[in-house]
């Protein structure tokens, strides 16, 4: 279940969550987000509140009994793995609550489903708030609706279980598009309620193995749903895949996070590198050409002795997204290299192109403007250094060295310009 929004590292207390309506978290965030939240809530509200023609017998409570406690159950084995998994991860965060609420869908009808959906989030609500890290109620009561409300259109597409399994293969398919309907309202409906929204594939929806690991716990869920319909006692089975599942998901966060600079999101040193040596193994047996671009932002220091680090820091991070945003669609990897230097690898780049895509980049830095409090940095610029195998080297080191040298000519030179080492010979 994807999630929006951060989460703030200060500690609980207990009167803190009890402050008067005008000082409520929501009202901190973008005009955008505080009218989408709350239209969001309303419309869940809504819905759950209009009348709906069905019976509620004791089979169907016991079934929302059920799917609470195994909820419940699994977010309390699992809080030590997703308390760190929240921290490592670069993207949407997705908990893996879908494996119940999904079963909700295919089992329940509209107002039960809103009491599973209120009951699992008003328990992480105050899990999050005691035992993992201070996130503002309003956070929650967002992503809440935003699951009921992905919950109801699922439903929409399938009414229940039991009618999908009188169905055969239709009612397959018919479990399998209710599945998609979740997975891609739910998706596009976190997006205008999150603080900050990125420009990349991966920060607006989450990399492969995130979306996998939706896929996967929908999967569960309609596993949940036909056990509990045929044989009740079976749903136990759930729990050990899915506290392994947890775990795996975050030894695989942790391998990625491990190449990631924690301040901009890009590759670090060691993660580039390795992800140069693989496009240039890719170009030697393709015989191709790749470029290697080598940044430094000029006379950065000043913005760390005018307006200290943390400013210095947000100016990396808009850089980093100026950078990405110049090269996108190229499969690209740009790096960090510590300090204000940055690297990038073009693959496929031959040099009467790479000028053009160096340029792009220079301007696009000149361009930036950051905020940071009631203050907005701008004026910035960028020394670019370019180097093009096989041309100016055949391994990887020979290449940054050629494209150092012409960062530092670039450097000498009176800065903010591209000099490509094809130029220096």
């Amino acid at each position: 279940m994807r999630t929006g929004g951060g989460i703030p590292r200060s500690g609980p207390r207990f009167r803190d969550a009890l402050v008067a309506p005008r000082r409520w978290a929501l009202w901190r965030q973008r005009p955008r987000v505080v009218v989408y939240c709350l239209l969001t809530e309303a419309a869940a509200v809504a819905l759950t509140l209009r009348p709906y023609p069905v019976a509620v017998d004791r089979r169907t409570v016991l079934i929302l009994a059920t799917l609470l406690v195994l909820g419940v159950l699994q977010a309390e084995t699992g809080r030590r793995v997703e308390r760190i998994r929240r921290r490592v991860s670069e993207t949407p965060h997705i908990n893996m609550t879908s494996v119940w609420t999904f079963a909700g869908v295919l089992l329940l009808p509209p107002p039960l489903l809103a009491l599973l959906v209120t009951g699992l989030y008003t328990h992480l609500a105050i899990r999050s708030w005691y035992r993992l890290q201070r996130v503002p109620a309003s956070r929650t009561a967002s992503n809440a609706a935003i699951i009921l409300l992905s919950c109801y259109a699922a439903q929409a597409v399938v009414p229940d279980v039991r009618t999908a399994l009188t169905h055969g293969w239709g009612g397959t398919f018919a479990l399998a598009a209710a599945g998609a309907t979740f997975f891609a309202v739910n998706a596009l409906l976190v997006l205008p309620a999150r603080h900050e929204i990125g420009h990349t594939p991966e920060a607006l929806f989450g990399t492969w193995s995130d979306n996998g690991l939706e896929v996967a716990t929908l999967c569960l869920g309609a596993l949940n749903a036909l056990a509990l319909a045929t044989l009740p006692g079976l749903v136990l089975l759930v729990l050990p895949p899915l506290l392994l599942l947890h775990r795996t998901v975050l030894v695989k966060q942790l391998e990625v996070a491990a190449h990631r600079d924690e301040k901009t999101g890009l590759y670090n040193t060691s993660g580039w590198h390795a992800r140069a040596e693989r496009t240039l193994a890719a170009t030697a047996r393709q015989r191709s050409t790749f470029g290697l671009l080598m940044l430094d932002l000029d006379h950065f220091k000043q913005v760390n002795d005018t307006y200290g680090h943390l400013a210095g820091d947000a100016v990396l991070r808009a850089v980093a997204q100026a950078i990405i945003s110049a090269v996108r669609g190229r499969g690209d990897a740009v790096g960090r290299f510590g300090g204000e230097e940055f690297v990038v690898v073009l693959p496929g780049i031959t040099e009467p192109d790479i000028g053009a895509v160096a340029e792009r980049i220079r301007r696009a830095i000149s361009a930036l403007t950051v905020p940071v409090g009631q203050l907005s940095i701008t004026g910035q610029s960028v020394s670019i250094g370019s180097a093009v195998y096989p041309q100016a080297g055949t391994s990887l080191q020979r290449l940054l060295d050629a494209a150092d040298t012409a960062l530092y000519h670039a450097k000498a030179t009176g800065r903010n310009k591209v000099v490509h080492v094809a130029d220096l010979k």
